[in-house]
């Protein structure tokens, strides 16, 4: 349940991301952040595994937060402070 709201939660911003760039910079600019956001997150959800596997059990904390919703909640985590600084405007 935990990792279906992270998806969920990754989702939107995927949406936003591409709305955001797209009405700055159009059709080409929205999909180049989506892709970029996709590749973030494809490879920091390999990187998140490997560095939980070395650390928890599968069973992780309980039922609800096995080990694969731990690296998840880190990669949103880390995704959270990257985007933050990415989409900043400029002042």
């Amino acid at each position: 349940m935990v990792a279906l709201i992270i998806f969920y939660l990754h989702i939107l911003g995927f949406v936003t991301g591409f709305t955001k760039e797209y009405q700055h910079e159009g059709l080409s600019g929205g999909f180049l952040t989506l892709g970029f956001m996709v590749l973030i997150f494809s490879v920091g959800w390999s990187i998140s595994t490997f560095l939980v596997r070395q650390v928890l059990t599968p069973a992780g904390f309980g039922p609800w937060l096995d080990r694969d919703a731990v690296s998840l909640l880190l990669l949103t985590a880390a995704e959270a402070v990257f985007y933050f600084y990415y989409f900043r405007e400029s002042r």
